[in-house]
């Protein structure tokens, strides 16, 4: 989760491109894709978007998710497609605003997209709205906007930055003695400490002491003094969830840190994440030690072997790209489950309506343990008033040693709970 302001077998193969159309991509050989059969099967058109090269000072740049889009349809296309239908990428450049959020929604209807797939954008009020009006399903968004998880044209893959927050009080609550919570001093900012003492309350340990910080600081050094006041000389913890300012708190925070302190650090995946980890030292990175939680499994996990072997064999050295990244990571997750929906389905000519039945009564996804199996019925969603749509509950406890994200406690936490009290109570 990146920049949080609001609230990722070999074989010899060849390919051709047989169309031309701006933006889109293509892929496969030109006539009957391997092993479709019987009646034609007509191409599948989705679109994936997000930040592709903004260079503003506070905009993101997720273009590894879009380039992992294109890696995903070269292989699938050249394995049979999705139950023998060519997959039809189209990209669009979100800009990290709400008009390009708009723009590429806009985009969506005009390319006549069944869905849209593995996407970021924290602009959900600028694209929701369009895509429900004409019928297309947002599909294993990044969680990046509340409306992934209050509207019905949503199905979440993960349980966003909620699930996060919550799960990171129980990682905490497990050694934290006390804990001092750094956060964007806005409305979102507030819902993240109401989410982690309430998880904390769950774990009988006292409130986090709040600290609010300004999203665009270019230093922390009085957060930091806080933070440190917060956590005490020993047995503390400090966590933070800045976005991509995250980095530049925990710079202050190292220098003001007495040597002889024993104050823990922490953060969420997608403020601190092994990309970041590796820019900033790997094993002599300030975040040697830290806990992180995050969706899904650390990114060294043998699970994600079949995602890397795609980008290996299909990206051709895109080197925005990173396997380690939790957007490309969503990406993957997102299409593996699209290729199975489209499978339950098993039809010639595949919709948007098809597709958003096939989800509401009930297709189940397997992820190959990425996330638990994955059904968007509505006894499967979280229910709440806060977030009504997330159906994936459960997070991971990591930790960083020698430079790497690793398991901290094996397999997934449920965090169902304490969304529901946090949601209840709110």
């Amino acid at each position: 989760m990146t920049g949080w302001r609001r609230l990722t077998s070999p074989r010899p193969y060849t390919f051709l491109t047989c169309t031309a159309a701006a933006g889109a991509l293509l892929i496969t050989g030109c006539g009957a894709l391997p092993g479709a059969s019987g009646v034609s099967r007509e191409p599948v058109t989705v679109v994936t978007w997000a930040p592709d090269g903004s260079t503003g000072p506070n905009t993101e740049n997720m273009a590894g998710m879009t380039a992992m889009a294109r890696a995903y349809a070269r292989w699938v296309n050249n394995n049979g497609g999705l139950d023998g239908h060519k997959l039809r990428v189209i990209t669009c450049n979100e800009e990290d605003s709400s008009i390009g959020a708009g723009d590429c929604a806009r985009r969506a209807v005009a390319e006549k997209a069944v869905a849209v797939v593995g996407s970021y954008s924290p602009e959900g009020h600028s694209f929701m709205g369009t895509l429900e009006a004409a019928g297309i399903p947002y599909i294993g968004g990044y969680g990046a906007s509340a409306e992934e998880f209050t509207s019905y044209n949503s199905y979440p893959v993960n349980g966003g930055q909620p699930a996060l927050l919550a799960g990171n009080a129980k990682q905490l609550a497990r050694g934290c003695e006390r804990v001092s919570l750094v956060r964007p001093d806005t409305l979102g900012g507030d819902g993240q400490a109401w989410l982690l003492n309430t998880g904390l309350k769950e774990e009988k340990r006292p409130a986090s002491a709040d600290i609010r910080a300004a999203e665009a600081a270019t230093s922390y050094d009085q957060a930091a003094e806080q933070a440190l006041e917060g956590a005490g000389p020993s047995g503390g913890c400090v966590t933070a969830v800045l976005g991509d300012r995250t980095e530049t708190f925990f710079d202050s925070f190292r220098r003001l840190e007495p040597a002889e302190g024993s104050v823990r650090i922490s953060s969420v995946l997608g403020s601190v994440g092994q990309p970041l980890i590796n820019s900033t030292g790997g094993r002599n990175s300030p975040f040697e030690g830290a806990y992180v939680t995050g969706w899904y499994p650390e990114s060294g996990d043998a699970r994600w072997d079949e995602m890397r072997e795609v980008i290996q064999k299909h990206a051709f050295g895109d080197n925005r790209i990173d396997p380690d990244d939790t957007g490309v990571q969503t990406t993957w997750i997102a299409y593996t489950a699209l290729k199975e929906i489209v499978t339950v389905i098993d039809a010639p000519h595949i919709t948007g309506g098809k597709i958003t039945t096939a989800l509401n009564r009930g297709a189940e996804v397997d992820t190959g343990g990425l996330t638990p199996t994955l059904r968007w019925r509505y006894e499967d969603t979280l229910g709440s008033s806060a977030y009504p749509r997330i159906v994936n509950r459960k997070v991971t406890f990591q930790v960083v040693r020698k430079g790497r994200l690793v398991a901290e406690k094996k397999g997934f936490v449920d965090v169902t709970n304490t969304l529901s009290e946090a949601s209840a109570k709110g």
